[in-house]
């Protein structure tokens, strides 16, 4: 078997243990590699930090809208003096209980809807009724569950000297009525959207329930409401 030269050895040695050379261009895509995952990194942070903070905002907002709708409804008048040609009139407003009919009433005391609006229907036992036009609602309509009254259940709501409008008229600003109830009326879901009731003035109602009447249940002399004050407290 032939001999290898010492000096052949040595050459085969260096040649299997030295390092491989590495390309500049892999070295570049390693650097470019490592730079794209810390980026990705410094994004996912800045997006997480932003979205923490976004329900601290939402939650900021919400509370302070709904401070200020709760602040909004609170401030709205709780009362109005309902000046007629007999006297004056304080009504308490419903203003949780009847929210859309007390908004409605308030804007058109703004708009002076109510001056000189007349007293078009007095039923005794019943109610009082004014309004800008003759009610298209039949007087027997408005009557005949009343004769049931003393055979049903009454609530604080079924009082007299509650005050509201027409179901079939508050919708319509233009045909909006103010109705006050002179006796217990158990029906008056089925009739009448409550939206307040008498504090004061209950004798100036039945003053007004006393006129003379037509066979239509109309005054024979006019009498009617002057002005409507909104009132923020008694």
């Amino acid at each position: 078997m032939a001999r290898i030269k010492p000096q052949a050895l040595l050459n085969q040695s260096k040649k299997k243990k030295g390092p491989s050379r590495i390309s500049v261009s892999t070295v570049i895509i390693c650097n470019l590699v490592i730079a794209l995952v810390i980026l990705s990194l410094v994004a996912t942070y800045r997006r997480f930090s932003q979205r923490s903070s976004i329900p601290t905002g939402i939650t900021q907002r919400f509370e302070e809208t709904k401070v200020a709708s709760e602040s909004k409804k609170y401030d709205l008048p709780s009362y109005a003096d309902i000046n007629t040609s007999k006297g004056l009139i304080t009504v308490e407003l419903f203003k949780e209980g009847s929210p859309e009919a007390v908004d409605k009433f308030l804007d058109l005391c703004q708009k002076g809807y109510f001056k000189g609006m007349p007293f078009h229907r007095v039923i005794k036992n019943y109610m009082v009724q004014a309004g800008h036009s003759p009610s298209t609602v039949p007087v027997e309509e408005w009557t005949a569950k009343g004769k049931l009254r003393g055979r049903l259940d009454t609530s604080p709501k079924h009082e007299a000297f509650m005050v509201g409008t027409p179901r079939a008229k508050g919708s319509s600003s233009n045909d909006f009525e103010v109705l006050i109830t002179t006796a217990p009326i158990p029906d008056l879901n089925d009739r009448l959207i409550v939206f307040g009731r008498v504090l004061k003035g209950q004798e100036v109602v039945q003053e007004i329930e006393e006129v003379d009447t037509d066979e239509h249940y109309q005054p024979k002399s006019h009498i009617g409401i002057v002005n409507v004050t909104p009132k923020l407290e008694m």
